[in-house]
């Protein structure tokens, strides 16, 4: 299998071309700061971690904000921290602040030179578009949570992807190499799916699983690489550039 095989990269978001971890933590400084907590950061993305995942299987129709709302609310509940809910709201609408991997929009603009690009991400078409200002290119479709009414690693999300790839692009589920960070996410319903797989591994020599859940069995991938600049990097070696 060579990264020329492809026409698509199919591409998660938060995690793999946005640092969702360092907006997630700077966001939630308001909250540690009103309840003068010593709150590690690994600590807080793993209770992240946690809270996103559940209310996402539990509430799969909230829109991602108001879903970030109410994690942020489990927070300070489970933190002992009494606030008012605009904190709540405020966290809640912080995914347009959340920075770009400082690789992410070149690594894109060179990649869309060879490839269709397209996002499945898991928050709103809204929260996306500020996003998507900060990767400088325009992607060939995206579809998101609210689309589908459901979150990754829920199987309904890669079966409208793979749905809308044939009709709005024509596009077969072999010629899609998948791209994404969260193995829990991304990795294993993508593999359920028949899609080959090429993880950004962006929490490389770091201990602990960050803002993800740890899959209960780990996937396998076909290619590896610990940013969006190395997967540029390969393909330019690929094809002899």
């Amino acid at each position: 299998m060579k990264l020329t095989d492809f026409k698509v990269l199919t591409f998660d978001c938060y995690g793999t071309l946005i640092d969702w971890e360092t907006g997630i933590w700077n966001a939630l400084q308001p909250l540690l700061s009103a309840g003068r907590l010593d709150l590690g950061r690994e600590e807080a993305l793993a209770r992240f971690s946690g809270y996103e995942s559940e209310l996402e299987d539990a509430a799969p129709s909230l829109r991602y904000p108001t879903l970030l709302a109410a994690v942020h609310a489990r927070f300070a509940k489970d933190l002992g921290v009494d606030i008012h809910a605009d904190l709540n709201e405020r966290f809640g609408a912080s995914v347009p602040d959340w920075p770009a991997f400082p690789d992410s929009a070149e690594a894109l603009a060179y990649l869309k030179r060879h490839y269709k690009l397209v996002i499945l991400s898991n928050v709103d078409r809204q929260s996306f578009a500020a996003s998507n200002r900060k990767l400088g290119v325009s992607f060939d479709a995206i579809y998101t949570a609210e689309d589908v009414g459901s979150y990754k690693p829920d199987p309904r999300n890669f079966a409208h992807l793979l749905e809308h790839l044939d009709a709005d692009l024509g596009l077969a589920a072999g010629e899609v190499l998948h791209t994404a960070q969260s193995l829990f996410h991304d990795h294993v319903p993508a593999e359920r799916a028949g899609l080959a797989r090429c993880w950004i591994d962006r929490r490389f020599g770091m201990a602990g699983s960050g803002a993800t859940q740890v899959p209960a069995n780990r996937p396998k991938v076909d290619f590896h690489f610990k940013s969006m600049a190395e997967l540029a990097k390969a393909h330019r070696e690929a094809v002899g550039g």
